[in-house]
């Protein structure tokens, strides 16, 4: 487990800022937040979007950086609660999308203790299924 440098600090800090400005506390709808950097150094952020078959806020901001013509990417992290006070690990699903899509991707996580630490998309998700070619 890495310890968080600078730019890390940074990618937590822009998480929470994009959900104090959407937290649904009416409906919910909006409880995750998530930032993600790419190898250009830009970050792009993203909210949850809940339904049956919503998205995670980390799919989200993957999207937006994708859509922005992004395919190489740094670090990403999501954070829910109204100020984004608790950082949170991806989902299965989303693990699985980081698997496919950035598996060196530097995921900050909480490591306990309020500390929080970074691994890499491919350590969250031994044994991931691979499309073979």
């Amino acid at each position: 487990m890495k310890l968080l440098n600078e730019k890390d600090n940074e990618l937590v800090k822009m998480a929470q800022e994009v959900i104090v400005l959407n937290y649904d506390s009416e409906n919910f709808n909006h409880t995750v937040g998530a930032a993600v950097r790419g190898k250009s150094g830009k970050i792009y952020k993203g909210i949850n979007v809940y339904s049956i078959h919503g998205a995670c806020a980390e799919q989200v901001a993957l999207g937006n950086a994708i859509a922005h013509g992004e395919r190489e990417f740094v670090s990403i992290v999501a954070v829910r609660g109204k100020e984004g006070e608790e950082v949170i690990p991806p989902c299965g699903n989303c693990r699985q999308i980081l698997s496919d899509y950035t598996p060196n991707c530097e995921v900050i996580i909480s490591t306990g203790n309020n500390t929080l630490g970074k691994v890499l998309a491919k350590e969250l998700l031994p044994y991931a299924y691979e499309v073979e070619s």
